[in-house]
């Protein structure tokens, strides 16, 4: 091999080694970038525990619902209370209270249930059981639009 080529050879992996590694603006392009999508994915991130949390109570109201319509089939009217369903759903749980409505009042024909959270950041649920003249019976779960209000008893309606 000629000298001159080795040299040149030579020459070559000295400024390679040289132009090795990233420059500070590089390094804060990347940074900046991460950031963004940090910034992007953490609020997702950290609703996830708030929607476990109100799936709990759509269980639990869509249960009583459940327990309400086989209540009604064999007593003729809705359970006014949560004990009478016997569900094993407490009334009072980390996250929310369950109960009977008050202002809705239990008839042979209606009953809502309602679930209210202890947080403001979670929302309300309300599951409505009713019953047409034949006896047939519907159910719904209403979810609240905000905080931690509980959907009002009009969007339940008796078929």
């Amino acid at each position: 091999m000629n000298t001159s080529l080795k040299a040149r050879l030579l020459q070559h992996f000295i400024n390679k080694k040289k132009e090795g590694g990233f420059t500070l603006i590089e390094l804060l392009v990347v940074i900046i970038i991460i950031g963004i999508l940090a910034a992007i994915a953490l609020p997702s991130f950290l609703n996830q525990a708030n929607r476990a949390k109100e799936a709990e109570a759509n269980t639990n109201v869509g249960s009583v619902n459940r327990a309400q319509q086989a209540f009604r089939l064999e007593n003729d009217t809705f359970a006014d209370r949560l004990d009478k369903l016997d569900v094993g759903i407490d009334d009072d749980t980390d996250y929310y209270n369950y109960k009977v409505d008050d202002a809705v009042p239990v008839t042979a024909t209606r009953a809502d249930v309602i679930a209210t959270p202890k947080d403001e950041t979670l929302k309300g649920f309300r599951g409505c059981a009713t019953a047409d003249k034949d006896g047939k019976t519907t159910v719904k779960v209403l979810k609240g639009a905000a905080g931690n209000e509980v959907p009002d008893p009009a969007g339940c309606t008796a078929n």
